[in-house]
């Protein structure tokens, strides 16, 4: 990997990157419950991860696949169902109860409310502009990122913003990349990414020539990479 300063941008993934939900778990737990469903919190817990794995880390995503608002909520739906299943919902709720319930939890949990910025996520974008680097996000996310960004105070370090939904694209296709070269008017070598995902952004990124970085946030991630964004100041 070449010296931070040979870049002249660094571009970022959000969820897991650059914030998360650190109470997932808790607050699905306690939605559940005002809703008659009554699950202890260390098993929703163990089933949010065991989710994540299987529909988000483990899956090979097709990189030609088309990207909407629509078919977002019908990724998560999928998550939260499989979630919900795990629970025996299906043996207190009827199927309607159950795809509300889905619908509900997409939107609790694409809104600002609940997240928060990883700790060195502000002191390190505001390094980075005060060195000169442009900033900017490419992420597979709901349509709602700008707003979240903007509610945590960091929206205005960022151009360009690539949300998946909004351009019809999604990682891993390295044409969302492309697009954000295109927007930005750098070349590929001057481009650092940055994200936790070992396809979406690590292969894809490489296949037009951006370096890309892996954070690793959570002791289940493996392989090499940062664990702070502060390393990348070092």
């Amino acid at each position: 990997m070449k010296p931070l300063e040979q870049y002249k941008a660094v571009f970022f993934d959000v969820g897991d990157t650059l914030m998360t939900i650190p109470a997932a778990r808790v607050i699905m737990q306690q939605f559940l419950a005002l809703r008659s469903l009554h699950r202890e919190e260390e098993q929703v817990g163990e089933l949010f991860t065991q989710a994540f794995r299987l529909f988000y880390y483990g899956k090979q995503l097709n990189p030609e696949e088309v990207c909407s608002p629509e078919s977002d909520r019908e990724f998560w739906m999928k998550v939260y169902r499989f979630i919900l299943q795990e629970l025996g919902a299906d043996q207190e709720w009827t199927e309607d109860e159950i795809h509300h319930c889905c619908h509900e939890l997409y939107d609790l949990f694409t809104g600002p409310e609940h997240y928060q910025l990883f700790e060195d996520v502000k002191p390190v974008l505001a390094e980075l502009h005060r060195r000169g680097f442009r900033l900017g996000i490419i992420s597979n996310f709901a349509p709602t990122l700008k707003t979240i960004l903007e509610a945590k105070g960091i929206l205005h370090y960022f151009d360009p913003v690539i949300v998946s939904t909004e351009v019809g694209l999604e990682k891993p296709n390295p044409a969302i990349f492309r697009l954000a070269l295109e927007e930005s008017g750098l070349e590929a070598s001057e481009v650092l990414y940055i994200g936790d995902h070992d396809q979406n952004d690590i292969w894809a990124p490489q296949q037009i020539g951006i370096d890309a970085r892996k954070i690793l946030r959570y002791d289940y991630l493996t392989g090499s990479g940062i664990h702070s964004l502060q390393e990348l100041l070092k």
